[in-house]
């Protein structure tokens, strides 16, 4: 039986836009593993029950259920061991660590960046529910908080780290992509499908690398559905 992939869509059901859910994704690519997806909404709380989670991704192998991106990277290593993602010890450590550098300094500068791009790609009955949690998280309106001078300068300070590897080797890993360039990149595929917003220049290490990335496991992430290829969704 296939594994089952549940993945937040946006207002159509192509849209999958969640930065975690694309680790997995590419995860399971990298893995060479099958996947069903489920769309999954914001407000669809009790579909993920049986899950013990209130939040995507959750992936179902068998009678296994596994909420949690990193969790999942992890299951996977532990149950399909071939094509290693995280590594042990010393390089699962280093694997978290881009965990969070993606979670703490990448995803709050593109958030500023994208945010009302981001409103109105969700699915029309979960607007009410991101902008009511993200404004109290805020503690402001979307409006206000949304400033993509002030948010692409912040991410293009936070990259300097990125650039000095992607200096060196084509990918975080080294000179082939594992964990941490998934880990990553989640957070530049939720930007990408969400906005048209440019998250760095061309002429950027960091561009060469999403170039790259884009075009992994059969072009994986460049054949996603974008907002932009929504008629009528972007404005």
């Amino acid at each position: 039986m296939a594994m089952v992939l549940y993945e937040l869509c946006g207002i159509d059901e192509g849209l999958r836009f969640s930065p975690y859910c694309w680790r997995v994704r590419y995860a399971l690519a990298h893995k060479g593993l099958t996947v069903e997806t489920r769309p999954w909404y914001f407000t669809d709380k009790e579909a993920l029950a049986f899950s013990d989670s209130d939040k995507v991704p959750v992936l179902v192998d068998g009678d296994r259920a596994v909420a949690d991106s990193y969790e999942i990277l992890r299951y996977l290593d532990h149950s399909y061991p071939g094509a290693p993602l995280l590594g042990d010890g010393m390089a699962e450590a280093r694997a978290r660590f881009f965990k969070h550098y993606a979670e703490r300094a990448l995803a709050p500068a593109m958030m500023r960046t994208i945010i009302m791009d981001l409103l109105n790609a969700i699915h029309p009955k979960d607007r009410d529910y991101f902008r009511e949690t993200r404004e109290k998280r805020f503690g402001r309106a979307l409006e206000e908080f949304h400033s993509p001078a002030k948010g692409l300068s912040q991410l293009d300070a936070a990259l300097e780290p990125l650039r000095g590897q992607l200096k060196e080797a084509d990918f975080i890993d080294g000179a082939a992509p594992a964990a941490a360039d998934y880990l990553v990149f989640g957070s530049f595929m939720w930007a990408r499908v969400v906005s048209s917003a440019d998250m760095v220049s061309n002429a950027d290490p960091v561009y060469g690398w999403l170039e790259r990335m884009l075009d992994l496991h059969g072009g994986l992430g460049r054949s996603a559905m974008r907002v932009t290829d929504i008629q009528g969704a972007y404005r």
